[in-house]
């Protein structure tokens, strides 16, 4: 499913349809769901260059591709990208940022998250 809604994604500009968010967020859900974090990376990257918006849905996704393979530094470095893009973290942020944290074994940075995300 992942790869092909990756071929749908890529064929859109040919076919002159836009890309938005939800198209984007769409495309990186796909890749969550398989695993394929790095495909997920790719897109987040390419959504300035398209000027495309990043939202919640695109970094808790991108988050969690990174979490489901034990990439918690990519997955803390897309906590901080949100802050710094005034993206407002929710407990889906936490959860998938946490998760990634424990795959390692890094304990210590999923109590850190857990602190700065807490009220």
């Amino acid at each position: 499913m992942w790869l092909r809604a990756l071929q749908l994604f890529t064929m859109m500009p040919q076919r002159r349809v836009v890309l938005d968010t939800t198209t984007v967020n769409a495309t990186i859900s796909a890749c969550e769901t398989a695993g394929e974090w790095e495909k997920a990376l790719y897109l987040i990257s390419t959504m300035a260059m398209d000027r495309v918006e990043c939202d919640l849905i695109t970094f808790n996704a991108t988050i969690s591709a990174c979490g489901k393979l034990g990439k918690w530094e990519m997955a803390l470095r897309l906590v901080s990208e949100m802050v710094q893009e005034s993206v407002l973290c929710d407990t889906i942020t936490c959860n998938a940022a946490i998760s990634a944290c424990e795959k390692c074994g890094e304990w210590e940075m999923a109590i850190q998250v857990l602190s700065a995300m807490g009220p």
